[in-house]
């Protein structure tokens, strides 16, 4: 039996067992439909305080429950079938949920689905004070295009999405920089346009003459255990994990995307980044090849040791910028991953000469709003020269 790798530690959705809770008694009722609703929908929907309420209709069933940030909150049945209830407050940003009827989680027939540990499911919106930086904008918006090939690795197809910002192709003699942009943890190649909103956050930035255009690649790079292999106690994650996506990327994808596309194809205009496993596949794969790359970031997903420089020693000669950040309830709740304090590992890279930056994302954990955020204090440090 495969065993995936959907654990908290990367993933930003949480499964709470038999975990009940009573729907909150004193609630502010100005609850608007989600955003991320489907169309026409009445709910779900948020109200002022960022609590989320769920009606679905299901007359025969005996108990029915909203599954959200690790709390199964119960809902009320009427009389005619429809069972209505609500969470407590949620962070801003987004957030996967699920409904519970009878024991079976099923998706809310109310929202849009996304991936999410390892399924298709719902998800909404509680609104941010700073979601104008992701906003839909009134600018020169570039594209994100389906990009299917084939991999000599995998010796199958495999498809990744690819944004390309304002005006690309247009000048035929222009060239741009990479980003390789991976996801988490039970997440796939589509979540960093549809939960991220990264293709906006770009647009938003390029517009507002912060960040230089670049291309940005968002691939799979999900894994599985072997069958049968279990990690010894106390190595996690085990060794040569990250080889897989590794061998793909560098020999694959990168390769694919220079021949495709209107790229800098060079080490000093190629970025690596991720969320959660997918930082910590960024930490793997940069320090395993630091002369593919010069820009490395890491959102929730690790840090870069002294240790680590001296087991890599051309990191340090070939990378301009180790950036690392963290929601701020991760570091509260210490989860930070694995290798020590991440704040203290980056000032120690900065001490040893390397250019490094610490980001803490406010009031949020191990969720898209940390990530967002931190691509968004990412971008506009590369490239720049």
């Amino acid at each position: 039996m495969k065993i995936r790798l959907l654990t908290a530690l990367f993933v930003s959705v949480f499964i709470a067992g038999n975990t009940h809770a009573q729907s909150p008694t004193e609630v502010v009722e100005d609850f608007k439909p989600s955003s991320v609703n489907q169309a026409g929908r009445e709910y779900p929907q948020v109200n002022s305080e960022g609590r989320v309420r769920v009606q679905v209709e299901a007359p025969d069933a005996k108990y029915v429950q909203l599954d959200i940030g690790g709390v199964k909150y119960d809902l009320k049945k009427d009389d005619n079938g429809l069972w209505t209830g609500e969470s407590a407050q949620q962070d801003e940003g987004f957030h996967y949920y699920q409904l519970n009827i009878d024991g079976a989680s099923v998706p809310d027939p109310g929202s849009l689905y996304f991936y999410g540990a390892g399924r298709w499911g719902s998800g909404i919106e509680i609104p941010a004070g700073d979601q104008d930086f992701y906003a839909v904008k009134d600018v020169p918006h570039g594209q994100v295009r389906e990009q299917i090939y084939f991999s000599k690795t995998t010796n199958g197809m495999r498809r990744c999405f690819i944004y390309t910002p304002p005006g690309y192709g247009k000048d035929a003699s222009k060239r741009y920089p990479v980003l390789y942009l991976q996801h988490g943890g039970g997440e796939n190649e589509t979540g960093w346009s549809n939960q991220g909103h990264a293709n906006l956050i770009m647009d938003n930035l390029i517009a507002e003459g912060k960040a230089v255009p670049f291309i940005i690649v968002m691939d799979n790079g999900a894994w599985t255990m072997p069958r049968g292999e279990r990690p010894a106690a106390g190595n996690w994650p085990p060794k040569g994990w990250a080889d897989g996506f590794m061998n793909t990327l560098l020999n694959d994808i990168i390769p694919m995307v220079d021949a495709n596309y209107l790229t800098i194809a060079d080490p000093e205009h190629r970025a690596m980044a991720g969320l959660s496993m997918g930082g910590m596949q960024t930490r793997v794969i940069t320090l395993a090849h630091p002369e593919k790359f010069s820009y490395v970031g890491m959102f929730s997903g690790g840090s870069i040791t002294t240790d680590d420089l001296k087991d890599s020693p051309d990191f340090s000669k070939n990378i301009k910028l180790v950036f690392v950040s963290y929601g701020s309830r991760e570091i509260e709740n210490g989860r930070t991953g694995f290798g020590g304090d991440p704040k203290a590992n980056t000032e120690a890279l900065k001490e040893a000469g390397m250019n490094t930056h610490f980001y803490v994302s406010p009031l949020t954990a191990h969720e898209w709003q940390s990530w967002r955020r931190g691509l968004h204090e990412f971008a506009p440090l590369i490239f720049k020269n």
